[in-house]
Order: structure tokens, then C-alpha cells, then sequence
């Protein structure tokens, strides 16, 4: 599409040269940043399908994305939190995607996909209480099809391609989806993914949500030339969209499941964005970013485009936009609600289930903690 067509068979086609900085002019897009609708014959035939529900679907969770980040970020702030990885500015890429999937695909997402999660249907708890540290991963992977959030960076993507040729060899339709952003593609582990990922034609869609700042480095750091051009030297097929544009990004990733599910292999996405917060909240943006930039960035807003455009085609009012806002807060009160009233458990569970059968290695370890937290007990007494 926009920066490269490439298959394993033809070799890369260059389509463009423009710098890693974010060009938002060397993007696919079907909203421009004031909402209005605009014709891509490649992107185009992927959502001609969206109903109103689901374009109302596609806003809301992108509304309570936003508002789950800032209730988030609150609670970090309170001393509820030890940690949080803000995602403001990326709901696009993350709703947008997570809307294309099908029930039965596995997400692997770093540690700042709150709409992916939520689009997996994630609890209130789940989003906090691994952050809280009451918990090594705050849900169960089966119920919602999602891994635990990586910490290491890019190393989902090794587990995402994992997964996706045990499904290809249990003869699944399932898809695997990895999330990263622009820094983990300097990792080696993207980098031995996408060999894998291509040497077995997997099932897997990369998506690299460029948000032009991996912690305090610029993407200039990252690489000179778009990451989506990286791709086809692995013979994997990549698109260049506009991360903001929410329709952008759904049709990418149906582009990307229709080629997996039909066994052509691998995708690679790179959907050009922006963090509007910090890295996370230990980090501070101003030491190295300039607000002229942020400034510009927050004219490309990803809620106010769609909003704009479901109000241009009578698809959403003011009393919609009312019944998504009551959403949202009720969304962030039950989060923090979660937050708030989770209990510790007793040291001695964080050995439990981390084998599925009893394991008389780990039972002794067990022992020997509680043993040794008791002793602190026993000083304490004299």
C-alpha cells in the first residue's frame, strides 16, 4: 500500500523515501485530521462493511480507552500504583486493530495496549492490579485471548510467532498479533521473529505503533528510513498508515488477518502516531521534546477526527456522545474501585500456580520463604 507491497515471491517495491520522523504525508489514511473522508482504493474495500454500530463501537471504546489512561495515570499519581505506561494519542492504532479480530486470535501486547485489552474485553481489575503488584498478571490469558503485557522489550514477538506456528500446525485459522512500538525494532528479538515468522509462512500480524519517541531517543535513533520499509528484507508484506486514523488502522489489520487466515504468511504494520504523555510515569517529556511538536500532534487528535466524521454522516449526536462519556466514567470508577479495594495476598502465594501440578522443588522453596519472613517476627518479639 503506502510504503511497500511486498511478497516473498516478487521482492520489495520502494514506494516512498520520506524520513522516519513521521511524515504524515508518506501515510495510507481514509480520515484526514479534520474528519473528512477520503478516497484509497487500496484501504478502502476493507471497511465498506462498518455499520453505524460499529463505527459508534469503534469511538466508544476509543473514549474509554482514553479515560481509562487518565484514571490511570491518577492512580499512579496517588501512590495507588507503582507504575503506568500512559497510551493518550495512540487509541487509534489500539482500538482500531482490536476491532478486526476474531474471538478465537491471541494478542501479545507490550505494556502500554489498554484498548487492545479492552477490546479483548478485559475487567476493571485487569488493568491494574499486575501495576498495584498484587498480582504477576492481573487476568487469565484463556478468557480474554491476550498474554500477559511484555515488559522485555519486543520479546512478544518472539511468543506472538511462537503461537502462531503451533496454530498452523494444529491447522487453526487463529492469528497471532504482536504490538510493539519503534524502539523494540532495534531488538533482536522482532528482528528473529520476523525471520521465523517468514521462513514459516506464520500467521502473525506485527504492528509497530511508531509514536516517534521509544523512552527519551527519537525514531531518527531508531532507524533513517520508515520502519515499514524493514519488512520485505524478511519477505513480509508492510503497510505505512496513519496511526490516528482509526478506519486506517482497521482496514490494515483486516488487510493483515485476510492474508494469514488464507496462509500467505506474515504482515507487518507500522501505524504512524504519536505519545502525547510521557514514556511512563517515571518519565518526563519536556526534558526532550519540544511543545511546538506536541502541540502539532494534538491537531491530529484520533477521537476528534472519527468524532467528526460519525457526526458529518448522522451516525453520532450529542446524546450518544453522553451515553459514551457516563461510560467512561463508570469505566474509571470501577477501576479505580478495583484499585483501591484489591487485598494482598500472603507472600507465600507468589509461588502458587507457577507450575500447573504440585512441584516438590517449589514447595520447598515456598517453605523457606515463609520460614524466613517469620523470622523478622521473631526479632521483632524480643
Amino acid at each position: 500500500m503506502t510504503y511497500t507491497q511486498t511478497t516473498p515471491e516478487h521482492g520489495a517495491a520502494d514506494r516512498g523515501s520520506a524520513d522516519t520522523r513521521g511524515d504524515v504525508d508518506d501515510v495510507s489514511r481514509v480520515l484526514e485530521p479534520d474528519g473528512s473522508r477520503v478516497p484509497d482504493a487500496e484501504l478502502d474495500p476493507w471497511i465498506a462493511d462498518l455499520s453505524p454500530h460499529e463505527l459508534r463501537a469503534l469511538h466508544r471504546d476509543m473514549v474509554l480507552t482514553r479515560r481509562l489512561d487518565a484514571e490511570g495515570v491518577a492512580l499512579q499519581r496517588q501512590g495507588q500504583l507503582a507504575l503506568w505506561a500512559p497510551c493518550r494519542g495512540q487509541e487509534a492504532v489500539q482500538v482500531g486493530t482490536a476491532h478486526a479480530l476474531a474471538p478465537g486470535d491471541f494478542v501479545f501486547p507490550s505494556y502500554r495496549e489498554h484498548g487492545v485489552l479492552l477490546g479483548r474485553g478485559a475487567k476493571p481489575a485487569d488493568y491494574v492490579l499486575a501495576w498495584r503488584g498484587e498480582e504477576h498478571s492481573a487476568y487469565d490469558h484463556t478468557s480474554i485471548n491476550a498474554a500477559p503485557p511484555q515488559i522485555i522489550i519486543g520479546a512478544q514477538s518472539l511468543h506472538a510467532t511462537g503461537w502462531a506456528m503451533g496454530a498452523q500446525r494444529d491447522g487453526s485459522t487463529d492469528v497471532a498479533v504482536a504490538y510493539y512500538g519503534d524502539g523494540a525494532t532495534s531488538q533482536g528479538d522482532v528482528n528473529e521473529a520476523m525471520v521465523f515468522a517468514s521462513s514459516f509462512r506464520a500467521p502473525v500480524v506485527f504492528v509497530c505503533s511508531n509514536n516517534q519517541w521509544a523512552i527519551s531517543e527519537p525514531v531518527t535513533v531508531q532507524a533513517k528510513y520508515p520502519i515499514a520499509g524493514r519488512a520485505p528484507g524478511f519477505g513480509i508484506p508492510s503497510l505505512r498508515i496513519d496511526g490516528n486514523d482509526a478506519l486506517a488502522c482497521v482496514a490494515a489489520m483486516r488487510w493483515a488477518l485476510d492474508r494469514a487466515r488464507r496462509g500467505e504468511g506474515p504482515s507487518f504494520i507500522e501505524a504512524v502516531t504519536y505519545r502525547m504523555g510521557p514514556h511512563t510515569t517515571s518519565d518526563d517529556p519536556t526534558r526532550y521534546r519540544d511543545a511546538d511538536e506536541v502541540d502539532a500532534w494534538a491537531q491530529r487528535d484520533p477521537i476528534t477526527r472519527l468524532e467528526a466524521y460519525l457526526r458529518a454522516e448522522g451516525v453520532l449526536d450529542d446524546s450518544g456522545l453522553d451515553e459514551v462519556a457516563r461510560a467512561a466514567d463508570a469505566l474509571a470508577a470501577d477501576v479505580r474501585a478495583a484499585c483501591i479495594g484489591a487485598t494482598t495476598r500472603a507472600p507465600g502465594t507468589m509461588f502458587d500456580h507457577v507450575y500447573a501440578e504440585p512441584h516438590a522443588g517449589l514447595a520447598r522453596q515456598k517453605a523457606e520463604y515463609v520460614d524466613y519472613l517469620a523470622g523478622f517476627a521473631k526479632e521483632g518479639a524480643r
